[in-house]
């Protein structure tokens, strides 16, 4: 999988008066150009997150009762010769923010009203049936990768500013996100959220499928445009333009995040049966003065922060070297097909530097790598 933010990501002016959440508007006009102008005039503006969600009794979904509820009835564009299909995903459990989901035909954007009756839901979680909610917590997006004849799930977006991607032959591991605010920080980490995506219909045997976001949080509103294309190599370009509320002191532009609990550098540190366990073994850097970088991977005792001073760097990525079964001995993680992301500029961004987060761990459904 390749990732390419682009170089437009800047402080633009702002333009036009909007609304932070248009419930009351399902059909809107819409264009990348609007979308800039709706996050600039965001940014005057308090930050302000519609409510959580809340089941009828209070009560949180648990795990068995979230994976209980079937998606299958509540997918777009099945039976249509589009390449693309989507999945709209359900609210709750962890997922407590409502995301609203906007299709754009033309330069026409409808919401995707909540229905109940899309979802199919399991004898383990009866009760959420009679909920409604604001919104939806993401999506999920399927197209014949593996073979011409399936449709296969290959991009997610799904909580706070994640979204993972998989190229042919691969099952999910890292993330990406839209954008790392003050990790590992002594004042505490900000999570950016996705809080209203727009998806543009793609025409018949469409090759690639255009996504739109609008990231908020306290301190910073984002305008996103993502242009995915599954493949061998699935790749997504990334237009972005971020609007500060506040000085941003400790940001980061496309941030990786990833899991290593150990390889045979530390494997006596846990008593496991496999050779290793990791979504990713190595940061590679390829820096503005065409240097190849390798750094393996740790799991330290102690918070680690490593930084690689660097002027336009030409990318950077978390990387799964080890590709053969051998190598972890694990039939069910498949470790040896979790996906390697590299970021490539498509222009100069200037000094800074390439970070890397390494937090301890000791369970390998932590993710604790940072890049």
């Amino acid at each position: 999988m390749l990732l390419r933010p682009s170089s437009v990501l800047g402080f633009l002016a702002a333009c036009g008066t909007v609304a932070a959440f248009a419930q009351d508007r399902p059909t809107e006009a819409f264009d990348r150009a609007s979308l800039v102008a709706r996050a600039a005039e965001l940014a005057k503006h308090e930050h302000v997150l519609p409510p959580r969600l809340e089941s009828e009794g209070g009560e949180r979904l648990t795990y068995d009762q979230y994976r209980a509820i079937n998606y299958t009835a509540a997918s777009i564009w099945t039976g249509e010769n589009r390449t693309f299909t989507l999945d709209l995903a359900y609210p709750g459990f962890i997922f407590e923010v409502p995301v609203n989901v906007n299709l754009v035909v033309g330069k026409t954007a409808r919401r995707v009203l909540f229905k109940n009756d899309l979802f199919e839901y399991g004898s383990a979680a009866p009760a959420v049936a009679s909920v409604q909610h604001a919104g939806y917590s993401g999506f999920r997006v399927r197209a014949p990768l593996e073979t011409p004849d399936t449709s296969d799930e290959f991009l997610v977006f799904q909580g706070a500013s994640y979204f993972r991607a998989l190229a042919r032959g691969q099952v999910y591991g890292l993330s990406a996100r839209g954008l790392a605010v003050r990790t590992a920080r002594p004042e505490g980490e900000e999570f950016p959220l996705f809080t209203d995506f727009w998806i543009e219909r793609p025409p018949e045997q469409a090759e690639r499928i255009i996504i739109h976001a609008l990231l908020q949080s306290e301190s910073v509103v984002g305008a996103y445009t993502f242009r995915a294309q599954p493949g061998d190599e699935t790749q997504i370009d990334v237009d972005v333009a971020l609007f500060p509320r506040v000085e941003l002191t400790a940001y980061g532009i496309a941030p990786l995040t990833s899991m290593f609990l150990f390889d045979a550098s530390n494997r006596a540190r846990f008593d496991d049966y496999r050779n290793a366990v990791h979504d990713s073994d190595g940061l590679q850097i390829l820096n503005g003065r065409g240097e190849r970088l390798w750094r393996p991977l740790a799991n330290p005792r102690m918070l680690q922060i490593s930084a690689f001073l660097d002027n336009n760097p030409q990318g950077f990525g978390l990387v799964q070297r080890k590709r053969e079964f051998d190598d972890y001995e694990d039939g069910e993680a498949s470790y040896e097909r979790r996906p390697s992301v590299w970021i490539e500029p498509a222009g100069e961004w200037g000094p800074g530097h390439v970070e890397l987060v390494e937090i301890p761990s000791d369970n390998e459904i932590n993710d604790n790598i940072v890049a």
